[in-house]
């Protein structure tokens, strides 16, 4: 592959594992509140910012939300899937972010952020912060966000196309990915959870509606009613259909996505998954039992803690003054 001026470290990085992360890969050099000197109305400016954008496009909560994920499972929380390659070969041009929206909201939060505060606020945190807005102004409850993460200057496509755990992970890839990044089984269930605000494109589960097994069979796990329900939305090959994760709830973040999954509704594959351990399943019947007793506050640590994979800080990076390009 060669190297642009975008991929200066592409040569060495080939040589290392696509999971290695920089020494402060557990949060070292974060904490709430990094901005309260430097940039003191940061994160009520990316407030402000969110609630005109959401009037304007709801459907953008849960794809927003699921940005942040896709940053920090590549490189790990450091904004690299936002940038854009010349050559086409960012994080952002691999397959399975080809169905990320919302890249225009976030340069346009950090428009307003350089307007306030010149070069002080990362993207990275701005992804960060608004994950957390999303959550909260579609139901969730509020969470501390550490800030103070630094803008990587590398992506590279191929990371993001072998390295996103797929729609189609049973629990033993699914776990081993979440453990490979260091956070746990009980973070895997609780941020699956996010699915309750989110949408997904057919061509991600049709072969569990029309070729489950290649020979043209459906995938008996998915409830048949459900089945039939998807396709009449989903026609074989149709790449483009998005389909709610939680129907009827989509813009609302609750725990109606867990009931779903032991009526074998979920969508992905990933998803129903989850009742094939027992940490997971034990985790999903106790929130049905007690209508989401500790799942809404367990999310928000389980952010935090996804938050600092990877990370960033001190003097290593850069605060990008435009998110999609380096400085």
């Amino acid at each position: 592959m060669a190297c642009s001026k975008l991929f200066l470290s592409c040569l060495l990085l080939q040589l290392t594992s696509l999971f290695l992360v920089p020494e402060v890969a557990h949060g070292l050099g974060l904490k709430v509140g990094f901005y309260e000197k430097a940039c003191p109305n940061a994160e009520a400016i990316v407030k402000e910012v969110m609630a005109q954008v959401l009037s304007e496009a709801p459907g953008l909560s849960g794809p927003l939300l699921r940005m942040h994920f896709h940053d920090c499972f590549i490189r790990g929380c450091e904004g690299s899937v936002l940038l854009n390659s010349p050559t086409n070969n960012a994080e952002k041009n691999a397959i399975p972010n080809h169905s990320l929206r919302g890249f225009q909201t976030i340069d346009r939060v950090k428009t307003a952020l350089e307007k306030a505060c010149p070069g002080i606020v990362s993207c990275a945190d701005i992804l960060a912060l608004v994950a957390r807005d999303m959550v909260v102004a579609t139901g969730g409850l509020s969470y501390d966000v550490e800030t103070g993460r630094r803008d990587g200057n590398v992506s590279i496509m191929t990371e993001a196309l072998t390295g996103l755990i797929p729609p189609t992970a049973n629990i033993t890839a699914l776990k081993a990915g979440w453990a490979q990044r260091g956070l746990s089984v009980k973070d895997l269930v609780v941020l699956s959870g996010g699915h309750t605000i989110g949408t997904s494109h057919c061509s991600s589960f049709n072969n569990r509606l029309y070729n489950f097994t290649g020979k043209g069979d459906s995938d008996p796990s998915l409830d048949s009613h459900y089945i039939a329900r998807l396709k009449l939305r989903c026609k074989p090959n149709d790449q483009t259909t998005l389909v709610e994760m939680d129907p009827g709830s989509v813009r609302t973040f609750d725990i109606k996505y867990f009931d779903l999954l032991p009526k074998r509704r979920g969508l992905l594959t990933s998803d129903s998954a989850l009742l094939d351990d027992s940490e997971t399943k034990a985790y999903l019947d106790l929130q049905i039992k007690t209508g989401g007793s500790t799942f809404f506050k367990d999310f928000g640590v389980s952010m935090l803690n996804m938050g600092r994979i990877g990370v960033i800080t001190g003097t290593a990076g850069e605060v990008r003054k435009v998110c999609s390009k380096v400085n």
